[in-house]
């Protein structure tokens, strides 16, 4: 991991199922040490805030977030993030998934002569329902724990990955 601020983000809506998979992961996350430098964020469905935030000098975003990427529920993914400009798309504050966030997060930095990360990540986890409801699905609750382990060890707390993650 590159040395500098990292900002580990939950995003997502807890209200619509898989959705909320970011949020739980960083509530868990909350349960363990972390190193000098890493804070969490449970960013919710608070786009505009996450964009904003990042403008204070974080060198590695870390987003986890529900990704649908064709996947067996619950699979967990590690992706890295072209962190490259993005297009802006027409903003709602109540509807920004990750995409329109880093689009924001460009036109920001530009306005305001900050920065973006110069690396982002994504943990995502594949979803098995979108739909209205609250809980994680099954497969999706299940696939928590090997995401707050991937994070700690993104994170450079390999040693800490290694122990038994807690639901609690």
């Amino acid at each position: 991991m590159t040395p500098g601020k990292v900002l580990v983000a939950g995003v997502g809506n807890i209200f619509l199922g898989d959705d909320g998979f970011g949020v739980e992961t960083v509530r868990r996350l909350r349960g363990h040490p972390l190193p000098a430098g890493v804070e969490l964020l449970d960013a919710g469905v608070r786009g505009v805030h996450l964009a904003y935030r990042l403008l204070d000098g974080y060198r590695t975003l870390v987003l986890v977030d529900a990704v649908a990427r064709g996947g067996e529920p619950g699979t967990v993914y590690l992706v890295e993030a072209d962190a490259g400009p993005v297009e802006v798309p027409v903003l709602d504050g109540h509807r920004m998934g990750p995409d329109a966030v880093l689009a924001l997060l460009g036109t920001l930095a530009a306005g305001t002569g900050g920065s973006r990360p110069d690396r982002i990540l994504v943990v995502g986890c594949e979803p098995q329902s979108l739909e209205e409801g609250i809980g994680l699905s099954a497969p999706v609750a299940a696939a928590v724990e090997e995401a707050v382990r991937l994070v700690l060890r993104t994170v450079g707390a390999p040693e800490l990955a290694k122990r038994e993650v807690s639901p609690s």
